[in-house]
């Protein structure tokens, strides 16, 4: 058996049990998450050479405030209206500015123990 032909196979499922385990951290942080959203924004963040925040060493280690910016990622680019801002011409930081309050009452109600 030729090991090296083994190994594109066994990264590719490394990759995805990553993905997995990214999405159930986030589903552990955002119980509230809209359901199968957690794996959107874990193949998102996870894309291997995207150099996004879940190939961070952080985000490798499911470190919290790495899964934290993803879902925040996430949440500009979805629930708001962040890329019409930016489309418009605002700069990025004034169209996060913009829609920073929208971001965080989505995040309360994600986060929400109730």
């Amino acid at each position: 058996m030729n090991v090296r032909a083994c190994w594109p196979i066994a990264r590719a499922e490394l990759d995805q049990e990553f993905v997995r385990s990214f999405a159930a951290r986030v589903h552990q942080l955002f119980p509230h998450c809209p359901a199968g959203r957690e794996t959107l924004i874990a193949e998102h963040a996870c894309q291997k050479y995207s150099g996004r925040v879940g190939r961070s060493a952080a985000a490798k280690a499911l470190d919290e405030q790495a899964v934290r910016l993803a879902v925040i990622a996430h949440v500009r680019h979805a629930e708001t209206d962040y890329d019409a801002l930016l489309a418009q011409g605002f700069e990025r930081s004034e169209a996060r500015a913009q829609v920073h309050e929208a971001v965080a009452r989505t995040l309360a109600r994600w986060e929400a123990s109730e």
